[in-house]
């Protein structure tokens, strides 16, 4: 047992439940010390030194002085996502202002490069605030993430999936979130880590069981077809692409603790 705890932040979303699932069943769970929080926060935590690993929105790694994507897996997607969309009343076309969500800056960098890029459109970005889904309305759109996004498919008309879009722009998988540090961490704590949140994928019926019911939103579906968890070769040529996009010419300091490297 670690003589210190390890300071750990995840995301709170679904998506994130079997990696919580496995680390607390684990011989991981006295180790830890565990916050849940939103994406945003996840990364205002590792920023300021206050966690030694977070679950945390790529986006900031441009800020930091290095980092390191400790384990093999992440929150990615190959294709349709479900949970980062945007929503509105209008076709894209004819959108003139998207309010984005303050929980994830992935979600939103990815919001202005696909429109640049793939859907060629140029509206106004702004900064969303509490309770501004009530405010999609005509030609007001919004970048709406996580588990707000359930159920919003039946009351928009137009739901435009930033996973599935970035896929059919590139060809590629996305990285929304993975496991990063400041710093390289010890091989042998990696190694146990990596178990532990494979053990909570291992375990999904058991998950779902005891995870509140939603109607009309198919969990088990959501966890073995749209969050796809593994930090391959094609989720890592994607994550890099998307910081060289970030970084532009600035460069960026991303370097990888997989198990396979720990254990070499």
């Amino acid at each position: 047992m670690q003589d210190k705890k390890i300071r750990l932040s995840a995301v709170s979303y679904l998506n994130t439940k079997p990696f919580i699932y496995g680390l607390f069943r684990s011989e991981m769970a006295d180790e830890i010390e565990l916050s849940l929080d939103i994406p945003s926060v996840c990364a205002r935590k590792l920023l300021n030194g206050e966690v030694d690993l977070a679950l945390t929105p790529v986006a900031i790694i441009p800020e930091l002085p290095q980092a390191w994507l400790v384990s093999d897996y992440c929150i990615g997607s190959v294709g349709t996502v479900k949970t980062v969309c945007i929503f509105s009343e209008k076709p894209l076309s004819d959108i003139k202002r998207i309010l984005l969500d303050f929980h994830s800056r992935t979600s939103v960098e990815l919001t202005r490069v696909l429109c640049e890029h793939y859907w060629h459109v140029r509206p106004e970005f702004e900064p969303a605030r509490e309770g501004f889904e009530t405010q999609i309305t005509g030609d007001t759109a919004a970048l709406i993430i996580g588990d707000r996004t359930i159920g919003l498919g039946r009351r928009f008309p137009y739901v435009y999936d930033l996973g599935e879009a970035w896929t059919a722009w590139t060809g590629l998988p996305f990285v929304y979130a993975a496991w990063i540090s400041t710093k390289p961490l010890d091989p042998e704590l990696v190694v146990r880590f990596n178990a532990a949140l494979a053990s909570g994928l291992d375990h999904l019926p058991e998950l779902i069981k005891i995870l509140p019911s939603m109607p009309g939103f198919d969990l088990e579906n959501y966890y073995r077809e749209n969050i796809s968890y593994q930090l391959d070769e094609p989720k890592w040529l994607a994550l890099n692409r998307f910081m060289a996009l970030l970084a532009g010419e600035n460069g960026y300091h991303l370097q990888r603790q997989s198990v396979a490297a720990a254990t070499l």
